[in-house]
């Protein structure tokens, strides 16, 4: 696999290519191979900071509230309401898929964002049907699959983030709150001893 640390431009697609895999075969996760190239454009395409916000008319940036993107979508027609759908569904999943922990201490909880980011895929699917076009069988996978989704990008973010030994420890403590097999398992493949039972809140290494 690719060394992150000497990643550059050209490579990154293929190292979230690579990750992706991985986690979609580790999960048992079954989706078409262009709902899997989608996912890896949306990784390398997120990098870039501005994707994560929207410009405003004064020029400044803002993060918006993913109800408000749904209400402004909706309130658009033709390919301006697909573009709006479609960045809300992708911001959801990203943010609900690579940064679940930030969500959890928010007032936008993870169930929340995987809630607005299928409603926006649906509604894609139902703009691109409208217009017969081809990528229909996308939207609707990444709206009915929303949720294994997000679980499939929390094991590539875990992955990730297991570069580094900075990183492993935000792993180390996710571990201690979820108790995740998943993530155990990744923390004993970097050699971090993972504990394999909490009976009555006792940590059992």
């Amino acid at each position: 696999m690719t060394d992150p640390k000497v990643l550059s431009a050209q490579s990154i697609h293929q190292f979230f290519r690579e990750l992706l895999s991985l986690a979609i075969e580790n999960q048992r996760a079954r989706v078409q191979h262009a709902t899997e190239l989608y996912l890896a454009n949306l990784l390398s395409g997120f990098l870039q900071t501005e994707s994560l916000l929207v410009r405003e008319e004064d020029g400044s940036l803002q993060r918006r509230p993913l109800a408000l993107l749904f209400k402004e979508a909706l309130e658009e027609e033709g390919a301006a309401r697909a573009r709006a759908l479609r960045r809300l569904g992708d911001t959801s999943l990203f943010v609900s898929g690579m940064f679940s922990d930030s969500l959890s201490s928010s007032l936008v909880d993870v169930e929340y964002a995987i809630a607005m980011g299928s409603r926006a895929y649906d509604a894609l699917g139902d703009v691109a049907a409208r217009h017969g076009r081809g990528e229909r069988s996308v939207w609707d996978e990444l709206a009915a699959k929303f949720s294994q989704l997000v679980e499939v990008l929390n094991e590539v973010s875990e992955r990730t983030l297991a570069t580094s030994n900075a990183g492993l420890l935000r792993i180390y403590e996710k571990w201690i709150k979820t108790g995740s097999p998943r993530v155990a398992t990744l923390l004993s493949a970097h050699g971090v001893p993972a504990v394999l039972a909490r009976p009555k809140g006792r940590f059992v290494q």
